[in-house]
């Protein structure tokens, strides 16, 4: 048994075809199914069932491949540890980041981790919550920066901290001259039943938490618009589209136009949990080890602002 067929066996279970196999592999598709069938030979046993359309793991192949990956990790620490050390903490860490939060905490994170380990490369990865957790299950990202509650069972995490939600409404909307400048009243999120609400598309992990918060008030939110950006939420509430929920820090970054006014909501005051994801079992490199708790600081010193 070689490692390069444990390497292979993963990829064609991933892939669930030989031909996107071989292709993400850099290798023709024949001398792939040449070393699987070898491979398979060896064990005794059929790792997959072929038909025309699909290829499916068997149950000896469900088996080979959580040990094979239990095999391929410890293989890539290995590696990871023998670069911390001979090369003095240099390295690589792969970040995946939610877009709209990454654009407010990363400018804030990555100079303090490139001041603290000038040798260490990070490589960003941005997506949607949802795919960002399937790049971090599969390997392609060390670490993601994600909310909870994470869908993948597969992904462990540490806390990075507590990110306060606001409300956005229109600078001409009644609740937005409910005390005075600096000191709005705080807003209960029943009050805001009837108000009719711009809000982030479906598989966005913040449009659920906006969900779940007015169904615990006892409401289902008045949807007039969706999009896919919370930036464009906000300018749309600025010219009076309606209103909707948006995280402290985001809230906060400047902006030129367009500019909704921010209400704080009443305690108990809803918040999101960010934190940073791992694929379970994946024991960390120093490298992201170094990156979670520059991240963890960062983020404190920023919350100390609220």
């Amino acid at each position: 048994m070689e490692f390069r067929q444990l390497q292979y066996t993963l990829q064609i279970a991933a892939e669930r075809n030989f031909s996107r196999a071989a292709e993400k592999l850099h290798i023709a598709q024949p001398s792939l199914s040449q070393q699987l069938s070898k491979l398979e030979k060896e064990l005794g046993v059929l790792l997959f069932q072929r038909n025309t359309s699909t290829v499916e793991l068997t149950h000896a192949g469900v088996t080979f491949v959580e040990q094979a990956q239990k095999i391929v990790d410890a293989m890539e620490l290995l590696r990871q540890e023998m670069s911390d050390i001979s090369q003095l903490r240099k390295g690589k860490v792969v970040v995946g980041s939610m877009p709209i939060t990454g654009s407010h905490l990363l400018p804030h994170v990555l100079p303090a981790f490139q001041q603290a380990y000038p040798d260490i490369e990070v490589t960003l990865l941005e997506d949607s919550g949802i795919t960002l957790e399937k790049l971090t299950a599969s390997g392609k990202a060390d670490l993601s920066l994600l909310s909870l509650p994470l869908q993948e069972s597969s992904l462990s995490y540490v806390k990075i901290g507590e990110e306060r939600i606001d409300l956005a409404v229109p600078p001409n909307h009644p609740l937005a001259h409910r005390g005075t400048p600096g000191h709005l009243q705080p807003v209960r999120i029943d009050e805001l039943r009837d108000e009719p609400f711009v809000v982030l598309k479906k598989g966005q992990g913040f449009r659920k938490l906006t969900f779940d918060l007015c169904e615990q008030a006892g409401f289902d939110p008045q949807v007039v618009f969706e999009s896919t950006n919370i930036e464009t939420l906000q300018s749309l509430v600025a010219t009076g589209m309606g209103i909707t929920l948006v995280p402290r820090f985001i809230a906060r970054a400047p902006r030129s136009e367009f500019v909704p006014v921010y209400v704080p909501l009443a305690d108990p005051t809803p918040s999101r949990t960010l934190v940073v994801a791992y694929r379970q079992g994946r024991v960390l490199s120093k490298a992201a080890e170094a990156f979670i708790q520059t991240f963890r600081q960062t983020v404190a010193e920023l919350s100390k602002t609220d």
